[in-house]
């Protein structure tokens, strides 16, 4: 089973207080990458793996998806998300992503922002995500970047001048790392770039899209915090899709 973390009180209060926790969307300095890499959503039926507070469920609602599926493994997380909704269109389940099960061609759009590098059980989570897509359904994730999750305790190395380096020991030694991040003992798993694109196209998926995130020369004005993610990519966002 997927390490239910978010249901910890400590590590569910400090994420509380991020600016994408607080902000939605539009608090993910991502989003606009992402959200760029979407199809048209008018009249599908979109999931969403590990749906949070449910901002993208009622974004794609707005766009005109008929119906929305959000699951996730954190009963904090869906009751926040059903306190924040007021829309029959959307339905939250706590599901285990580990052993999730689909319908089959049902789905025009799945959707998971941040998740799979929880995930241990990813080879069998994206056949069931293919499977579950009608023919032409579109396949579209963020996940850590495997240089963030290199580390088993990332963060930057001061040299003796002060200048900053990341550490990426150990990059071809898949598996799970143990880091903290507002609680002790969060696993992660950590996989090279060619292993989630192998994986993906072993399930049967077609690449349209990959980009190693950055923040734009406009964001780095606007919000000086993220010049970490100039120096190397925290996250990686794609695109794939089910051959029609």
């Amino acid at each position: 089973m997927t390490q239910n973390i978010y249901d910890d009180q400590t590590f569910f209060e400090g994420y509380a207080q991020l600016n994408r926790s607080v902000n939605g969307l539009e608090g993910a300095p991502e989003w606009p990458a992402l959200k760029a890499m979407l199809p048209d959503v008018q009249s599908a039926n979109v999931i969403d793996l590990g749906c949070g507070y449910g901002w993208f469920c009622r974004h794609v609602r707005e766009q005109g998806a008929a119906q929305v599926l959000g699951l996730d493994v954190s009963e904090k997380m869906l009751n926040k998300a059903r306190s924040m909704t007021a829309d029959a269109g959307i339905e939250y389940r706590r599901e285990d992503l580990e052993q999730l099960r689909l319908p089959a061609e049902t789905y025009s759009l799945a959707y998971s922002s941040l998740t799979l590098h929880y995930i241990q059980a990813l080879p069998e989570l994206l056949t069931t995500v293919f499977q579950s897509l009608v023919p032409g359904g579109h396949f579209v994730f963020s996940a850590e970047h495997p240089i963030f999750t290199t580390p088993s305790q990332p963060g930057w190395i001061i040299g003796k001048n002060g200048e900053k380096t990341w550490p990426v020991d150990g990059y071809q030694r898949e598996g799970k790392r143990i880091t903290h991040w507002f609680a002790e003992g969060v696993i992660k798993q950590h996989r090279k770039l060619a292993t989630y694109i192998n994986l993906l196209i072993k399930a049967g998926f077609m690449i349209t899209h990959l980009d190693e995130w950055g923040p734009s020369a406009e964001q780095l004005m606007s919000i000086p915090a993220l010049s970490e993610e100039a120096e190397r990519p925290m996250m990686f966002l794609l695109s794939a899709q089910k051959p029609r």
